[in-house]
């Protein structure tokens, strides 16, 4: 779109229309470029996202396992003593930001519920890749800690990476019943130190059980990689789940660079389609995120 022309168009074009306008070029586009493509350079969890999109429009998750979840079906609970609101996640309290009403919650956690779903490409875990009693878990971009809170009573220990003071505040009243094994360090996992930001390795060197890395930081994951080297080279004992589906090259960059490191890469089941992202071009379709374990 014309750089004069796109000022003007947000203006005058409200966001829910835009969204419209882009899920429906971007549909066509897919499509289109798929169908110029030899049958036999289409791989049948390609083809399988191509029937979705034949007759439903474009989602981050394009496969019907997403109509299993509605917001109108989620219970927001309020917290009288501290002021804030939250779900049971099976069974455990999982609070959001104090400012979020109630739909907003809803919609977030419905949200997050997708991305978990055992059909979902953006799932952690599998039978396979799993936590056990002494694994030590690094929650880098923990956001509301929905993955960790569904972790907590099987592993030895969680570290809480985020820097959202908001989040914080939510993350103390979520872990408090697990004070005495969860740990939260307010501050982004980055390439350098500072006030606000951490190199992992800095982390690492007083903390050297770390067994199991989840990384998902809205594009930042190759700044977090970045600040990994001592901790891929020295811990022989370790698996990562990283999220690969913010940026196009992200699933083949970060695949190279951890075989570099000795590790076994497998990719999440399925492709998400990150509309959100105005570089997003060919093949549209991205894995969820990898995972990898030392070989």
């Amino acid at each position: 779109m014309n750089k004069y022309f796109f000022p003007i168009y947000r203006i005058l074009v409200p966001k829910p229309l835009r969204t419209i306008i882009l899920k429906k070029n971007l549909r066509y586009k897919i499509l289109n470029y798929f169908a110029s493509l030899p049958e036999n350079e289409v791989n049948n969890e390609q083809k399988e996202v191509l029937h979705y999109l034949e007759k439903n429009k474009v989602s981050i998750f394009p496969y019907p396992f997403q109509d299993n979840y509605s917001p109108d079906k989620i219970e927001v609970k309020y917290d009288r003593e501290n002021g804030m609101r939250y779900v049971l996640q099976e069974g455990k309290r999982l609070y959001f930001k104090k400012r979020w009403n109630e739909k907003r919650i809803k919609r977030a956690y419905c949200d997050l519920m997708r991305e978990q779903d055992p059909d979902s490409p953006h799932k952690y875990l599998t039978d396979s890749f799993t936590l056990g009693n002494d694994d030590v878990l690094a929650d880098i971009g923990a956001a509301e800690g929905n993955f960790s809170l569904s972790v907590i009573e099987k592993i030895r220990k969680v570290c809480l990476f985020e820097y959202d003071h908001e989040w914080i505040e939510a993350l103390k009243a979520t872990f408090a019943p697990w004070s005495e094994k969860v740990e939260i360090i307010s501050k982004y996992v980055s390439d350098h130190n500072d006030v606000s930001h951490i190199r992992f390795d800095t982390f690492f060197e007083n903390n050297k059980d770390i067994t199991f890395l989840k990384i998902d930081v809205d594009g930042a994951e190759s700044v977090v990689l970045k600040s990994c080297n001592k901790v891929l080279i020295a811990q022989k004992s370790i698996k990562i789940a990283l999220c690969t589906y913010h940026k196009n090259n992200d699933e083949n960059d970060f695949t190279i660079l951890l075989k570099d490191y000795g590790f076994r890469i497998t990719p999440s089941k399925g492709y998400m389609i990150h509309y959100y992202d105005k570089r997003m071009k060919a093949p549209y379709l991205r894995r969820g995120l990898i995972r990898a374990v030392r070989v």
